[in-house]
This record gives structure tokens, C-alpha cells and sequence, in this order.
């Protein structure tokens, strides 16, 4: 009725002993109905948990058990009773709300249901599409809202941090330019430019640096990022980054403030508490060591180089990829001797993933080594190999011999996939680590130029800018990524802020100066009016509470994502338009023209 308030006196989860005697009135979805004869239960359940529900002739008023009957699953109600403890012996421990139950006295039913095609219960194993297709269902589940709670949890804790920092949140633009450089764009046709195109931002990586050119000084944003990349568990065309960018700083003051915000982000998402600071690895260490930029630091089984000791050996594999300017590295698998020869077979195909051209082994048996290549070393030779890999009976050492590249790749993943199967990592342990010291630059052999290996607005180190000319392979950034459990969460830099070195790297990367001016001369313009030093960095929000809360893909930690083809099974998006729509926006689809064609 208009202008009725409805009434809810508590949510279900929140009762407790300390209520018993109190009338209530609650609200919520039917969970769960039980017809004992005499007695009715109902399990109503709403975002705060479930309580039991006792409709009984003695207490209820007729019409309210004649509704109790009726009531199926999912159907919302509302109840109006007294709290009362339950019976000695009949107490859930279980359910939160397990020492209480409540006696209705009356019930209306809100609104009926149809059956669901899956149960609203925890850890359910159903078919991801039907969950998307009925996601409004999906996230009534309560595991499902516990990742939704974190989410808001970690976001207000964000804002709270950073606003005690002096930050302000300013909103960028979603309608801008494309520029060349990363993942392709999402464009989006403009009606009243015929021809033209806005695209949907990557990142506000442009803007931010503009806001420290107009003295915001301290910026941060829980944004939207769009990219229109091949999808993986930890990737989505849309996406929420936690963007920030500071003035007058250098590298060590974005890093000791990223692990300030962690701690408050990470209690209020999961109560987990970070120690920090966290470690830093070289880059170049951690190819090394790791066999990745991004290193899981829960484990060891590192990279050992035994290039040295194999050079001038009889086995031909290890002596010519060394003599070739390779490497030959190793991992040591301990206590897997046992593994069987498939199973060595599918190490191997994994590592063949990576471009290796074989996996050799050896297993450290109890009576001596089992393995094919043995025979081709001599006895001081596998005794120094042993040693470097710290290898005791029982261990099974697998090695890669390639270029210093495929090596890294393919032994960095076996090592990956092993740490997880042999329980070495597990999900409720989390090591934060920095990786810094990144080359600025990397030759593109297929484009046959040098490419960023973050962005093209990232700073040299300043003793690293004279070898742009002579030598820039070896030119360093001032860059920094921040990597959980061997995953990159998010990556930052200090940027350029003199408009002559922005278009020197320009240069470097093969965009001509008309193109630079075009696509870039307002940021050129910018720096040219008194651009601040300042730096700063972006957080993979979703991949962050992913690895937070234990779920498999960022897919489980957003409302509403789309399939790994990009498609949105809820409301059918993408889909077609009128060609009123076309016409509109001043574009004549080519497939049409090709079908009429035939």
C-alpha cells in the first residue's frame, strides 16, 4: 500500500540467546521446509544467515499454518513470532542462529517462486553456464555473498586508508582516444562525428598522470578498465582497477604505501594479517631463480644452473646447448624418485608447452640413479650435479637444456605445476613480493622494434639515459610489480614527466612524431607545462580478491562477468542492433554487403 512502511525488526542471521523472549519480525527466502505432522519448520534465510522457523497449531493463528503448508522453496515470506530456545539436545551448531529457533504467529507470503534449477546451498557443484545464466540465483548462495561482502569490505577499507592519506577519488573519463600500444580497444562509433570513434579505456593511465600535472598531487580510483583480449581465469574484457598516482615521489614511496593499504585491505576482506614490508626480487633474480617475472615465494624447488659442470660432458643435448651460448638448468623434485615413467612423460609434454625440446631426469633411487642419461656423465660429474641441486635419495631432478628463455618458461612452469601438486603451495598461505629492476625496453623480433615492457610512459633510471642511444637493451625502469603467491596483481612505475624524454622514448619505440603528436600530443603538451615527478601504480582488484578469498577464477568475485568468449549468458549481451542503429551511427556493416553478395 503507498506510503506503507514494510516491517523487519532483525535479519535472521543476527538472533541469538540473548533475544529469547523478544516478538520479531522477519523477512527473507524460504531455504528450506519440513513437515513433521503437527509441526511445520522452515529454514528462512536472508543475506545475514538462516534461522529456524516452528509453525505449530498451538502458537501460529490458522490461517498462518495454512500458509506454512503452501510455502515451497525460495518463496519469500514474512514471519512474525517470539524467539524461543530450542530443546536440550535439538541445538545446531552448524547454523549460527542454531540455539534459537522462532514460533511464528503469523505468516505472509511476499511473493511466490518457481523451482530453481539448482539448490542455494554452499560449495554446489554446478555447471558454470547455468550459474551465469541464472546469476540473480548463483549469488543468493551465502558462499557467494561472503565474496560479495568481502569485495565491499576490502573497497571501504581502501577508500578509508587512502583517504587518511590525503588522496582524492576523481573520476576519468570512459569515452576517449585510441592509442597504439597494449591489448586492442573497445571502440565505441560516434553519431555525431560520422567516422570517428571513442575507445573505452585500458586504464586511466593518461588522466592520472594529467590530474599530477594539475597539482591533485595524490589520486586514487576503484575504476572500470576495458580490454578486448583472449580471456583467461584471471581475465575479463571488463574489470576493476585500483588505480593510484602520486606526486613528488620516488619508487620507495609507492611501494612502502601499497604495503601500508595492504594490511587494512586484507584484515577487513579476510581477516588475514600481512606482515611488511614485503620482499624484493631483481627481475633478473627472479628469472633466475624462479624461471618467471612472477614468482610464488611459497616454495622453493628453484632454478639451479648446472651449464658449468655439463659443458664438456658426453651427453651431447647438454654439451651443445651450452656450447651454443644456452643454459642448462635443473629442479629438484623432492621425493618423487617414485614417479613413474608416464608421469615423467607428462612432465614432459607440459615443458614442451613452453618450447622445451625435451625433459631430462634423474631419479635418485636407493640403490643408485635411475635414468637414461646417466651412462653419458662421468662420477664427478653427477656428484657436482647432485650437489648443486641439494639432491638426496628420493629426489627426481628434471632438466632443461635451450636457449637462457625457453629454460626459464619451461622449468618455471613445471616447477609451478609440481608446488601444486605435492601440496607445497597451499591456498591459505600468502607471500607478497615485490619484483623490480625490469629492463625498460624489449626487442620485438616479429615487429622487428623495441616495445615497452610496461608502457611507454615509464621512466629510465637516471643513470640508465645516456645508454638510450648506444645501447638501450640495458636501459632499467623505474618500474615495480607487485606479485601474490605467484601471481602479478598489479604493476607501477614512476613515470616520465619531461615532454623531451617522453618523445625520446617515442622514438625508440618507433612511433613517428606526426603519430605521437596525434595520439598523444595533449599528454607532450601537458609535461610541457610543469609536470611534477610522480609515479604510481595499478591493482587487479578482482585478481587481488580472487586470490584472497580462494576462488578458482576473477569470474567468482565479480557480480556479473562474462564467459571466456566475452559473452554475458544473463542478459545475452553482445547482440545484434536495428539497422536504425547502424544507419544512426553512420556505419554500413561489411558482413551484410558479403552475404548479399553471395
Amino acid at each position: 500500500m503507498s506510503g506503507q512502511r514494510f516491517v523487519r525488526t532483525h535479519r535472521c542471521g543476527e538472533l541469538g540467546s540473548r533475544d529469547v523472549g523478544r516478538q520479531v519480525t522477519l523477512a527473507g527466502w524460504v531455504h528450506a521446509r519440513r513437515d513433521h505432522g503437527g509441526l511445520i519448520f522452515i529454514d528462512l534465510r536472508d543475506r545475514a544467515g538462516i534461522v529456524q522457523v516452528v509453525v505449530s497449531p498451538q502458537v501460529a493463528a490458522p490461517e498462518a499454518f495454512h500458509v506454512a503448508e503452501m510455502v515451497r522453496s525460495e518463496y519469500v515470506i514474512q514471519v512474525a513470532g517470539e524467539v524461543r530456545r530450542r530443546p536440550p539436545g535439538t541445538e545446531n551448531p552448524r547454523l549460527a542462529t542454531g540455539e534459537i529457533e522462532v514460533y511464528a504467529q503469523t505468516i505472509n507470503i511476499l511473493n511466490r517462486a518457481k523451482t530453481p534449477p539448482f539448490e542455494i546451498e554452499e560449495d554446489l557443484e554446478v555447471d558454470e553456464a547455468v550459474r551465469l545464466r541464472y546469476r540473480y540465483l548463483d549469488l543468493r548462495r551465502p558462499d557467494m555473498q561472503r565474496v560479495l561482502e568481502a569485495r565491499h569490505r576490502a573497497a571501504r577499507a581502501v577508500r578509508e586508508f587512502l583517504d587518511r592519506e590525503g588522496f582524492w577519488e576523481v573520476e576519468t573519463p570512459f569515452l576517449t582516444k585510441s592509442t597504439p600500444e597494449g591489448a586492442r580497444d573497445y571502440l565505441v562509433p560516434s553519431r555525431l562525428h560520422p567516422g570517428k570513434f571513442y575507445a573505452l579505456p585500458q586504464s586511466p593511465q593518461l588522466f592520472k598522470q594529467i590530474l599530477m600535472v594539475a597539482g591533485v598531487e595524490r589520486y586514487f580510483q576503484l575504476v572500470r578498465c576495458f580490454r578486448d583480449e583472449d580471456l583467461r581465469a584471471d581475465r575479463q574484457p571488463e574489470f576493476t582497477q585500483l588505480d593510484l598516482e602520486m606526486s613528488f615521489v620516488a619508487e620507495d614511496d609507492v611501494m612502502e604505501l601499497v604495503e601500508r593499504m595492504m594490511v587494512p585491505l586484507c584484515r577487513a576482506a579476510t581477516g588475514l594479517e600481512v606482515d611488511t614490508p614485503f620482499p624484493r626480487i631483481p627481475y633478473g633474480e627472479a628469472l633466475e631463480r624462479y624461471g618467471t617475472d612472477r614468482p610464488d615465494t611459497r616454495f622453493g624447488m628453484e632454478l639451479r644452473d648446472v651449464t658449468d659442470i655439463v659443458r664438456d660432458c658426453a651427453f651431447k643435448v647438454f654439451a651443445e646447448a651450452a656450447a651454443a651460448g644456452g643454459l642448462v638448468k635443473g629442479i629438484n623434485a623432492r621425493g618423487c624418485a617414485h614417479f613413474s615413467r608416464r608421469e615423467i612423460e607428462e612432465l614432459t609434454a607440459r615443458a614442451a608447452v613452453y618450447g622445451a625440446k625435451g625433459l631430462a631426469y634423474l631419479a635418485l633411487a636407493g640403490d643408485g640413479i635411475r635414468s637414461p642419461i646417466a651412462k653419458f656423465f662421468a662420477p664427478g660429474e653427477l656428484e657436482a650435479i647432485v650437489a648443486r641441486l641439494e639432491a638426496e635419495p628420493g629426489d627426481l631432478l628434471l632438466f632443461v637444456a635451450d636457449r637462457p628463455d625457453v629454460v626459464a618458461a619451461s622449468l618455471g612452469a613445471l616447477r609451478v605445476h609440481l608446488g601444486t601438486r605435492l601440496g607445497l603451495a597451499p591456498r591459505d598461505r600468502f607471500r607478497f613480493v615485490w619484483v623490480v629492476d625490469f629492463p625498460l625496453l624489449t626487442y620485438d623480433e616479429e615487429e622487428r622494434r623495441h616495445v615497452a615492457v610496461h608502457h611507454p610512459f615509464t621512466a629510465p633510471r637516471e643513470e640508465d639515459i645516456p645508454l638510450l642511444d648506444s645501447d638501450p637493451d640495458r636501459v632499467r625502469a623505474r618500474a615495480y610489480d607487485l606479485v601474490l603467491n605467484g601471481v602479478e596483481i598489479g604493476g607501477g612505475s614512476i613515470r616520465i614527466h619531461r615532454p623531451e624524454l617522453q618523445e625520446k622514448i617515442f622514438e625508440i619505440l618507433g612511433i613517428p612524431p606526426a603519430e605521437a603528436r596525434d595520439k598523444f600530443g595533449f599528454l607532450l603538451e601537458a609535461l610541457a607545462y610543469g609536470a611534477p615527478p610522480h609515479g604510481g601504480i595499478a591493482l587487479g582488484f578482482d585478481r587481488l580478491l580472487m586470490l584472497l578469498t580462494g576462488r578458482e577464477t576473477i569470474r567468482d568475485v565479480m557480480a556479473f562477468p562474462k564467459t571466456q568468449s566475452g559473452a554475458d549468458l544473463l542478459t545475452g549481451a553482445p547482440d545484434a542492433v536495428s539497422a536504425r542503429q547502424w544507419r544512426e551511427l553512420h556505419i554500413r556493416p561489411a558482413w551484410r554487403e558479403a552475404v548479399a553478395g553471395k
